[in-house]
């Protein structure tokens, strides 16, 4: 029986079906370290990493000597040196479905929850004398009739336009491509130029990959475009935003708010994103929820189970 390694503790239940075909071990612990991993892997035939283990060309050396397939549990796969695992005929495989709606969901909560300054208001309220109550107090921004600026309209961008035109929004988008006349009409999106979408947005939010090009997209020139009134959101990746600038635009009034559920440092984050009412922060959970978790092993595990058979139906990445 072939087997398979999981870098981290998971729930049990969206590996049921591999499990029937395969040994699958899971750390004691909440995850494997490096350490662990580094003499563990030689004795399997797949591994899957979540998207926070780095899995670098010394591990990969290692992997090397009986992996055949990488199944990542997660959409991004950063954390992997793809092309290296290429040279070493190891197939790397990722998650894209399952993280759709729940990422959308996730950006949509920080967009209101940064507009409407409800973490701020929740946290004062428990404070004694934390807030004053009035007509003219704790005012926020609402979102109906306000512009969305999606850079990035894959999947998640898309999924994050259809909740918003519900909530009453118009929708901008920046890709390289234009999408088709069709799909322009399904979300009433028009594409801008990056700079012309950063200018005119009322919300920004990122749903790009991670890439060298797409690396401090959001730089300090850039951020000197948006709307003083402007909410940024961030559920892709923290390193998409020059953090430093960010912190600084947001310090000066340049920016009026930000949703973030990554950051550039992860899991370290700025002191001064922590000590800002007009910034809600999130530990990367946008997948995290029961549905979630199970839907992406059950993802995986179909990739190593289809990839044995000799299927060519699996979500191949390099």
């Amino acid at each position: 029986m072939k087997k398979v390694l999981v870098s981290s503790k998971l729930l049990p239940e969206g590996f049921s079906e591999l499990k029937q075909q395969f040994e699958v071990i899971f750390p004691y612990n909440k995850t494997f370290t490096r350490e662990e991993m580094l003499l563990l892997l030689p004795q399997f035939d797949a591994f899957i990493p979540t998207f926070g283990f780095q899995v670098d060309r010394e591990m990969l050396d290692v992997a090397a000597k009986r992996v055949k397939i990488i199944s990542n549990y997660g959409v991004g796969y950063n954390n992997i040196d793809v092309d290296y695992a290429a040279r070493l005929g190891i197939v790397v495989t990722n998650t894209p479905d399952p993280v759709i709606e729940p990422t959308a969901e996730q950006a949509l909560a920080l967009m209101l929850a940064a507009a409407r300054r409800i973490a701020e208001c929740d946290r004062k309220l428990r404070l004694a004398n934390g807030l004053n109550w009035g007509t003219m107090e704790n005012m926020g921004q609402t979102i109906y009739g306000k512009t969305l600026g999606i850079i990035g309209m894959g999947r998640i961008g898309k999924a994050l336009a259809r909740r918003a035109l519900a909530c009453g929004m118009s929708i901008v988008y920046y890709n390289r491509h234009h999408l088709t006349p069709e799909q322009e009409a399904t979300y009433q999106a028009r594409r801008l130029e990056l700079d012309e979408l950063l200018a005119t947005s009322d919300v920004i939010s990122l749903h790009t990959p991670l890439t060298d090009k797409t690396h401090h997209l959001l730089n300090s020139a850039r951020l000197q475009l948006v709307k003083p009134t402007a909410i940024i959101v961030n559920t892709a990746r923290g390193a998409i935003i020059d953090e430093v600038a960010l912190v600084e635009a947001l310090q000066q009034g340049r920016i009026a708010a930000a949703g973030l559920d990554v950051f550039e440092c992860e899991p370290q984050i700025s002191p001064a994103l922590l000590s800002m009412d007009n910034v809600v922060l999130a530990p990367h959970n946008g997948t995290a929820t029961i549905d979630a978790r199970n839907a992406i092993s059950r993802f995986a595990a179909q990739n190593i189970i289809r990839f044995f058979d000799g299927r060519s139906d699996i979500t191949r990445v390099n």
